[in-house]
């Protein structure tokens, strides 16, 4: 009886349908922050995020972004600020679909939104003025992810940054959306495993 159970197991694992498995995803991106409280034109933008799926539909990540001279205005030779920056590190949920599955070349569009820390930078020359902010924010966007092989795909993506303030209350603390919010948009290359 032992024998015939698990030679019907071992049959039932054969061709039983495969198990959807977890994607690991890394993006070293580039690209563009703009509009919101950018004083003018389109600011560069770099970063990375780590992320994963599960089962290719629901997943979370790490999303880091830099951008330098966040506040130089470009449309005037007048600056204020010797250093600035804008800093992201935000924690999302993704939602996504797999078209074509997990395996080889295939498209996904996904969702995506959470929240987490942004630094700002501004200083000038002399050091007269320093300003340095730590703030909660939150991110909302949406992109695709489209894949050549098993491993490398690209992706690109748009998002709303917007940093939340600390409203207080007799009995805690409640976040409230904040004045100061942009957008960027990244383009990157993904590996996945």
């Amino acid at each position: 009886m032992l024998k015939k159970c698990a030679l019907i197991a071992a049959l039932m694992l054969v061709i039983g349908p495969a198990s959807a498995r977890a994607d690991w995803l890394f993006t070293p991106n580039i690209g563009i922050g703009f509009g919101g409280d950018t004083p003018s034109n389109d600011k560069l933008t770099y970063g990375a995020s780590l992320g994963w799926m599960g089962a290719g539909i629901a997943g979370f990540e790490a999303d880091w972004s830099y951008t330098p001279t966040f506040f130089e205005n470009d449309t005037d030779n007048i600056s204020f600020a010797d250093s600035d920056n804008v800093q992201n590190l935000m924690a999302n949920i993704t939602l996504g679909i797999p078209v074509g599955g997990q395996h080889g070349a295939g498209f996904r569009p996904y969702v995506v939104g959470g929240l987490g820390l942004m630094k700002t930078h501004v200083a000038d020359a002399d050091q007269l003025f320093t300003v340095d902010s730590n703030d909660w924010g939150m991110d909302l966007g949406f992109g695709a992810m489209g894949f050549m092989t098993d491993h490398v795909g690209f992706r690109g993506d748009l998002r709303y940054f917007r940093d939340l303030q600390d409203t207080e209350q007799v009995d805690g603390f409640t976040l409230a959306t904040g004045n100061f919010d942009f957008w960027r948009g990244t383009v990157g290359l993904t590996f996945r495993w």
